[in-house]
């Protein structure tokens, strides 16, 4: 080893060093790295989910029929619903008007003799519409029963034979349709863009707040090993913190993990680079930890928590919005994670997620080396 390299070794070693021993003495860096990613999936897992249960409904019952009997059966045996049987119309448009219940089934006077009649019969079902996406879910819901219920009727010689051609639906990757499937390996992008953008982002203008900036400054340490020193630590964090989420995503809530957890792992430390690259980007342009602090929320947690299909669907924007979604790198990284988590090891949609993030990574950490660069050699 020729000693200038020797001596950029002993520089990068030392400086790295000083960047552990800062975060161990500072317990808020591991707080936010390893504690947050626990309270996020606790909360995301247990607290925020797209999918409805036991849901208050009240039933109006005009009919005592045995069909009508055995619908309301299946629906009181379902996990999504609670049945509330009452007299009349008018009293069920109380409790809705009281937000007591969501919806309202009636089965009218006549639904036995129609169905001994023309085999079919009118089930009405009155939603309350302020949560639109709510209501949606709750009608598929009610369908689904009123589809089983109907089959089972066929099954048993009830009613006529199914038509001919039939609809049978089937979920791939995530048959039992749990969005708690979705949004943990989402969750994970969020946990990294915290500890890579907002950690990072405070690192730089951290220096200059303590007056220790002049210090470096006066230093042989170059541009390239300030950078390496910073980007380490927090990418040891930042990998654990993913591997927390993980781990508690399969043992807390049963995630499926279809793919292997190395091509996790390398998807995710592109992101992480990427994470850091933004934000020390940001903390070599500002000197001060509250400005670099909200800089990396606006730039990076926002549009990671908005602007990765997290939580909304990318396809459904407006067109200005899905191009802005392009320079986002967590929208990547949530894609393949998803792909990993529920579908399997599948390059051939994992790759362009891939590229794009070795191209974000690269072009923000330059972006970062050329900004530290003029600070410390100009």
């Amino acid at each position: 080893m020729s000693g200038q390299a020797a001596g950029s070794l002993r520089r990068t070693s030392g400086f790295l060093r000083k960047e552990l021993l800062q975060i161990l003495r500072d317990p808020s860096s591991i707080a936010l790295a390893l504690v947050m990613p626990v309270v996020l999936i606790l909360l995301f897992g247990y607290g925020v989910s797209l999918d409805a249960e036991h849901i208050p409904v009240a039933v109006v019952l005009d009919d005592r029929g045995s069909a009508s009997q055995d619908l309301l059966a299946r629906l009181e045996g379902s996990p999504y619903f609670e049945p509330r049987r009452v007299s009349t119309v008018t009293d069920a448009d109380a409790l809705m008007a009281r937000h007591e219940v969501q919806g309202v089934v009636r089965i009218g006077p006549d639904f036995e003799s129609r169905l001994a009649a023309t085999g079919t019969a009118p089930v009405q079902l009155v939603l309350n519409g302020v949560d639109s996406n709510r209501a949606r879910l709750v009608e598929g819901y009610f369908d689904g029963i009123v589809g089983t219920w109907a089959a089972a009727r066929i099954a048993r010689g009830e009613a006529a034979a199914a038509p001919l051609v039939t609809v049978s639906p089937r979920t791939w990757f995530n048959a039992d349709g749990r969005s708690t499937n979705f949004l943990v390996p989402g969750l994970v992008a969020l946990v990294m863009t915290l500890t890579g953008a907002l950690l990072t982002a405070l690192v730089v203008a951290r220096e200059w707040e303590r007056g220790t900036m002049e210090a470096i400054l006066v230093t042989p340490l170059r541009a390239a090993e300030f950078l390496i020193a910073k980007i380490v630590p927090y990418y040891l964090l930042g990998m654990g913190g993913m591997t927390l989420c993980v781990v508690l995503g399969l043992l807390l809530f049963d995630v499926p993990l279809r793919g292997s957890f190395a091509s996790l792992l390398g998807v995710g430390s592109l992101f992480m680079l990427a994470s850091l690259g933004m934000g020390l980007a940001i903390s070599s342009t500002v000197r001060t930890q509250f400005v670099a602090a909200q800089a990396s929320i606006l730039a990076g947690f926002l549009p990671a928590f908005f602007l990765s299909g997290l939580l909304f669907d990318l396809d459904s924007t407006p067109l200005p919005i899905r191009l802005i979604s392009h320079v986002v790198p967590a929208r990547y990284f949530v894609g393949a994670s998803h792909t990993l988590f529920l579908a399997g090891d599948l390059w051939s949609v994992i790759w362009p997620d891939v590229l794009a993030l070795a191209a974000m990574a690269t072009l923000l950490i330059g972006v970062a080396r050329r900004r530290t660069g003029i600070r410390i050699e100009g």
